[in-house]
C-alpha cells in the first residue's frame, strides 16, 4: 500500500521536481503539475492514457466531473497500489509534465 509520504520520495528523487503547495494541498511539478494530493489518501497523476488506466480497475482509477475538463489527469486511490506501481505511475507523469532523464 502506497501513502503520502511514498510520493514524496518517489516525486524529489526524481531530477528537477519541485514540491510546493497547490490548491491548498501538496503537489510536485516538473515543468509543469506532475502530481498532486487531491484529497486524503488520493493523487493526482497524468498517465499515458486516462480511459485505459480507469478501465483497467475503477474502484483504484477514476476521475471527477472537475477532471472532464482536464483529460490527461487521473485520481489514484493509494491505498490500493504498491510502492512499486506508484513510481511507474510518477515517473510516467513526470515525463508527460516535463521532466527530462
Amino acid at each position: 500500500m502506497a501513502a503520502e509520504d511514498d510520493v514524496r520520495r518517489i516525486c524529489l528523487a526524481l531530477p528537477g521536481v519541485t514540491e510546493r503547495p497547490s490548491w491548498n494541498r501538496p503537489a510536485w511539478f516538473a515543468r509543469s503539475l506532475m502530481a498532486r494530493i487531491w484529497e486524503d489518501g488520493v493523487l493526482t497523476v497524468k498517465p499515458d492514457e486516462r480511459e485505459a488506466v480507469t478501465g483497467t480497475d475503477p474502484d483504484t482509477y477514476f476521475w471527477t466531473p472537475h477532471h472532464d475538463r482536464s483529460p490527461q489527469l487521473v485520481l489514484v486511490r493509494l491505498e490500493r497500489i504498491g510502492v512499486e506501481e506508484l513510481a511507474e505511475l510518477l515517473e510516467d507523469s513526470f515525463l508527460l509534465a516535463g521532466g527530462r532523464r
